[in-house]
């Protein structure tokens, strides 16, 4: 099943349970605010989908995660989740439910690197184009992201490159005897905090 078309099955069932909720009492919210959570896994994404309660009313939050990346995130008011249930029910039966992809490798799990005070996240990725790499850097204070997005096609020639500037910088290096900074890696099983 397309990750879609999973997202309107549960959203059925957000809609089922916010009807069956009696009025909202604004002087005694839930302690956490969630009233019904789901989760959706799809290759290396993460689809969370929280109906909430707040000061304000009722919503539902759906944040979406990518291996070690920040959390992004959007809020449907709880009144508006049928118009938007009925909107990608419509969408899905005019371009299908499949996520447009043959059955894909296991695509390896993203890696972290710290140098000195800058992470840098390896995330590979999958779309209707093919398979590709994502190189972000996240500044430490503000988590902002920026990223440069590799096709696969093209893994090799920026391997060469980067290994030719290696061995450049290596010779004059050593020529001027500095140390190279050390890097710490994290790879696969390792965990990192996304920022909400």
């Amino acid at each position: 099943m397309s990750t879609a078309a999973e997202f309107r099955d549960h959203m059925t069932e957000f809609i089922e349970h916010y009807a069956q909720l009696g009025p909202p009492n604004p002087d005694n919210p839930p302690e956490d605010g969630r009233l019904k959570s789901e989760m959706i896994t799809k290759d290396n994404r993460r689809y969370y989908m929280d109906l909430k309660e707040n000061n304000r009313g009722r919503f539902l939050r759906v944040s979406q995660t990518i291996n070690r990346g920040p959390r992004t995130h959007i809020a449907l008011p709880a009144q508006g989740l049928v118009e938007f249930r009925d909107a990608l029910t419509e969408l899905l039966d005019e371009f299908g439910t499949d996520d447009g992809a043959e059955a894909q490798p296991e695509l390896p799990e993203g890696r972290h690197i710290r140098v000195e005070n800058k992470n840098f996240y390896f995330d590979i990725g999958s779309n209707h184009r093919g398979i590709y790499m994502r190189i972000s850097e996240v500044q430490p204070r503000s988590q902002y992201r920026t990223s440069i997005t590799i096709p696969e096609k093209s893994w090799s020639r920026f391997r060469d490159i980067f290994s030719d500037y290696c061995d450049k910088m290596k010779e004059t290096s050593n020529r001027d005897g500095e140390a190279e900074p050390e890097a710490e890696v994290e790879g696969e099983g390792s965990s990192t905090q996304s920022k909400d």
